[in-house]
């Protein structure tokens, strides 16, 4: 699916140039803003640190929204974690916490009771990914939303698990769910049910599959392609801009791409 969905960003993308068109305009929509948060640090790492990193975060774009991972060996710890973040941060930015599917249900249970009136945005996937009905019986007895999608392999598993009502909201990963094609497919089953629609990486051919959602929610950026691009995408007021620039807006940075090419 991963291939596929590589080649089928390449195939939208030289549509889109062969048109003069940017992606989201040729898919019916408009080139713009979309609301992001910064998913750029805040890993498992020690809490002393977190809180100058929530500051620093939120400065690299004026964000109102940030990730912070979680699942340190302790509860506690986790939880210092939290409030840390939100004094650095402010208690006006919204945070959303991951737990990369790294709970048994037990525990997720345990721990999203624990962290369940935190004022947390939503609890990604707490549990393996494809346990649909234990993120179902989280998603009922939970009140923070349950989100769940990165690892949903096209259309049929994202649908498996809005009808099991698995989360109250869905994440796509652009390779995964199978580029913009399945992307087109997938995005509109979760919309009706009325399911806010969030992206996982690739923030820049995300953005403009947003400016087409009907429940656009939040696009995760992180900057790890700006190293490689000639002209990154801006960032204003917490949000990525869309340029309007034929196909996906993206044009590499050749020298650079050079240094890691192998022969």
């Amino acid at each position: 699916m991963i291939a596929i969905a590589g080649l089928d960003m390449a195939a939208w993308d030289a549509l889109g140039k062969a048109a003069g068109l940017p992606l989201a305009a040729l898919l019916g929509g408009t080139v713009g803003s979309v609301q992001a948060y910064n998913s750029n640090g805040l890993w498992l790492s020690h809490v002393d640190g977190v809180a100058e990193e929530a500051s620093s975060l939120v400065a690299e774009g004026a964000f109102s929204a940030l990730k912070l991972r979680l699942g340190r060996q302790k509860l506690q710890d986790d939880l210092d974690a939290i409030r840390a973040v939100r004094e650095a941060a402010g208690d006006e930015i919204k945070l959303m916490v991951d737990f990369n599917q790294g709970l048994s249900f037990d525990d997720g249970l345990r721990r999203c009771h624990a962290l369940d009136n935190e004022g947390l945005y939503w609890f990604e996937e707490p549990l393996a990914y494809n346990n649909t009905s234990g993120h179902a019986r989280l998603a009922r007895e939970i009140k923070t939303p349950i989100q769940l999608g990165e690892n949903f392999y096209g259309p049929r598993e994202l649908l498996k698990a809005v009808q099991a009502e698995a989360c109250d909201c869905v994440m796509l990963d652009m390779m995964r769910i199978g580029g913009v094609s399945g992307w087109l497919r997938s995005a509109p089953i979760a919309s009706a049910a009325g399911l806010p629609v969030s992206t996982h990486l690739y923030p820049e051919v995300c953005a403009h599959l947003m400016r087409v959602t009907e429940t656009a929610h939040w696009l995760e950026w992180q900057d790890w392609a700006y190293p490689v691009l000639k002209e990154p995408f801006a960032l204003a007021d917490g949000h990525l801009v869309v340029p309007d620039r034929p196909g996906s807006g993206i044009e590499w940075d050749e020298s650079v791409v050079k240094r890691f090419q192998y022969d």
